[in-house]
């Protein structure tokens, strides 16, 4: 994809897509502020970076042509993200000064997202010299979509908070962290 207009609209698209990083961002905002929240960018972009160069550039091919791999890893994933479910629900019953949600954790999550398959194989130009641009502009609109999500948590936070709600926060992000599980894994089946 080599349209920067289509890319971009692509990239924005994708990343706006709710899914368990962009969770794992809101429920960090919700729980602690925008600001002590802002310390999971760096671990978000790590995970796309190494996530999308070694698909891209090493494994695509792999990934790609063998639907025993791809299941194990969809697999593998649902079982992160429900154990990440289970560490987040038990955070909504302790003390919510505590930042819930760590910089390893979002790591992980991204690193293990089906969105950098996407980046990788269809939306980062590999084939084209040079890609790295394409990278650079991801890792951009990564930013500010990154950026929004966390605000987003942060204002339904603060709204939660004044409703006397602030234990739920956290609850509902292992919720919805929970469902990206079993639809990961129970979603091929259903086909």
């Amino acid at each position: 994809m080599q349209d920067p207009v289509l890319f971009t609209l692509t990239v924005l698209l994708i990343l706006g897509t709710p899914g368990p990083t962009n969770t794992l961002l809101a429920t960090a905002g919700a729980t602690v502020g925008f600001r002590r929240a802002l310390p999971l960018l760096p671990a978000e972009a790590a995970g796309y970076l190494v996530s999308i160069l070694a698909i891209g550039l090493a494994l695509g091919p792999a990934v790609a042509g063998a639907p025993a791999v791809a299941a194990g890893l969809r697999l593998a994933v649902g079982a992160y993200l429900a154990l990440l479910a289970v560490k987040l629900w038990r955070h909504g019953a302790v003390d919510l000064s505590a930042m819930p949600v760590t910089p390893r954790q979002v790591f992980v999550t991204t690193l293990l997202n089906p969105k950098a398959i996407v980046f990788a194989l269809g939306v980062i130009p590999f084939g084209a010299a040079p890609w790295w641009p394409w990278m650079a502009a991801f890792l951009g609109l990564l930013t500010a979509v990154a950026l929004a999500w966390i605000a987003l948590g942060s204002l339904l936070g603060r709204a939660a908070g004044a409703a006397g709600r602030a234990r739920l926060v956290p609850r509902v992000g292992a919720a919805a962290i929970g469902a990206f599980a079993v639809l990961l894994v129970v979603g091929p089946l259903l086909r």
